[in-house]
């Protein structure tokens, strides 16, 4: 079974990367997905293509719209999603695509750390699966596409 992963979730560190290699070098057969990780593209996109604004607030908005096209495609698209909270920055835009993965029915795996349990228990409640490193995302998707 080929699987389409989207991987979502803080873009302050190579989880993407890690998860990426490890299911390469297991030979696994999935596809991986991102929105745009660099953050200066992400936050100034809507004012590099449609045009300057004077407020942050709309600058924001602009950024917002487009990047949402992105995230909720790739959201759409994917057979599992993967949302990594990270322990630097608070990330509101990982929980908004947990409850919209939720919402479409698509299974989705957290990655956390334990001391963020509280904080995201009803994220985990709806998840498929919580983790706690990147590697341990790496034996789910070893698991779902075992071939018997």
């Amino acid at each position: 079974m080929k699987l389409e992963v989207y991987l979502s979730g803080e873009i302050h560190s190579n989880w993407r990367e890690e998860i990426t290699e490890g299911a390469k070098k297991l030979g696994l057969p999935v596809g991986f997905s991102t929105p745009v990780v660099t953050h200066d593209a992400s936050d100034n996109v809507g004012v590099d293509i449609l045009g300057a604004e004077e407020k942050g607030f709309w600058k924001d908005h602009k950024a917002a719209k487009i990047n949402a096209i992105r995230i909720k495609t790739g959201i759409e698209q994917a057979d599992v999603v993967v949302i990594k909270f990270g322990e630097k920055y608070r990330q509101w835009n990982a929980a908004f695509d947990a409850g919209q993965a939720a919402a479409l029915g698509k299974a989705y795996i957290v990655i956390h750390p334990e001391e963020f349990t509280h904080a995201l228990k009803e994220v985990d409640a709806q998840a498929m699966a919580v983790a706690h490193s990147n590697q341990q995302v790496v034996e789910i998707l070893k698991y779902l596409t075992l071939q018997e």
